[in-house]
C-alpha cells in the first residue's frame, strides 16, 4: 500500500540501496513524495535512483570506512539542501558456519559488513540533524540477535540495538528520534552481489540450511516475510506519524523476538 504524500518535502537517505530491503524502501519513499538519495557500493545503484524517478539520485562509496558515510551525508546535502531522514539498511551475514569455525579475519568481515556502516553514518549525520533542529534516524537492525550459524553477525546487530536505544537517548533533546527494526527471515530476489563472494562449499551449504530452519522455526507463522512487510514498518517508523516513538526496536519476524 502507497499512502500518497506521506514524505513529501522531505529528503531521505536511504543505505544499501541498490538491492533487497534497501531498494524497496527507497522506491516506496520515492513514489510517497520523498527526495531520496540511494546510496550504495554498488554503482547499479544508479539504475534503481532512475527507477525511482526525478526526486531520486544515487551515490556509490563504501559505508564500511568513515569517509564514505561522511562523502553521502555531504552528498545529500548538496543535492537536496538537509537531511530528514536516514535510513541505515547496509548489512547481512556473509557466512553461515558454528561459531568455532570462523576465522578471526571473518569474525572481523562480520563486524565490518554488519555494524560499522551504521555506526559511521550515524556518526557523519548527526551534525547536519542537529544544525537543522531535528531528523529521524532508522536503523535496520535484525532479529538474528538469537539465532544458530551467524554469531558475528548476531553481535553486530546486537550492536546496532545498542547504538539505537544510546543515540535515542542522547540526542532526543535535539529533536531527533533514533529508531529500528529487527527484520527475520526475509524472501527477496537473487543478489546480484552475492553475499559470500567466495561461494559456500557443500559444508557451508548444509550449515546455511540448519540456519534457515532455525530462522523459520523459530516464527509464529512458520514462513519468511515478503519485502512489502519488512519496508512497511521501516517507512512508518520514519513517517510522523511515529513522531512519539524513540528508542525503540520494533520486531519484524513473525513473532521471533529474537
Amino acid at each position: 500500500m502507497i499512502f500518497s504524500d506521506r514524505f513529501t518535502g522531505k529528503v531521505i537517505v536511504v543505505t544499501g540501496a541498490a538491492q533487497g530491503i534497501g531498494r524497496g524502501v527507497a522506491l516506496r519513499a520515492s513514489a510517497e513524495g520523498a527526495h531520496v538519495l540511494l546510496v550504495d557500493k554498488a554503482g547499479f545503484v544508479s539504475d534503481v535512483a532512475a527507477e525511482a524517478g526525478p526526486r531520486a539520485a544515487s551515490f556509490s562509496c563504501d559505508l564500511e570506512e568513515s569517509e564514505g558515510a561522511a562523502a553521502a551525508m555531504r552528498e545529500a546535502v548538496a543535492t537536496f539542501g538537509r537531511i530528514d531522514i536516514l535510513i541505515n539498511n547496509v548489512g547481512g551475514a556473509i557466512r553461515m558456519r558454528p561459531f568455532a569455525e570462523f576465522t578471526p579475519a571473518q569474525i572481523e568481515d562480520e563486524i565490518r559488513r554488519s555494524l560499522m556502516p551504521t555506526l559511521w553514518a550515524c556518526h557523519a549525520v548527526l551534525p547536519i540533524m542537529i544544525s537543522q533542529g531535528g531528523g529521524t534516524i532508522v536503523n535496520v537492525s535484525s532479529n538474528a540477535t538469537r539465532g544458530i550459524r551467524r554469531v558475528p553477525y548476531s553481535a553486530a546487530k546486537g550492536g546496532i540495538n545498542a547504538v539505537t536505544q544510546s543515540l535515542a537517548m542522547e540526542y532526543a533533546q535535539h529533536g531527533i528520534r533514533v529508531v529500528a527494526t529487527a527484520p527475520g527471515g526475509t524472501t527477496a530476489p537473487a543478489r546480484r552481489v552475492p553475499r559470500n563472494p567466495e561461494g559456500d562449499n557443500a559444508r557451508e551449504q548444509a550449515w546455511m540450511a540448519e540456519a534457515v530452519e532455525q530462522v523459520t522455526n523459530s516464527t509464529f507463522v512458520k514462513r519468511y516475510a515478503t519485502l512489502d512487510e519488512q519496508v512497511a514498518p521501516i517507512l512508518f517508523l520514519a513517517s510522523d506519524e511515529a513522531s512519539y516513538i524513540t528508542g525503540s526496536v520494533l520486531p519484524v519476524a513473525g513473532g521471533d523476538l529474537g
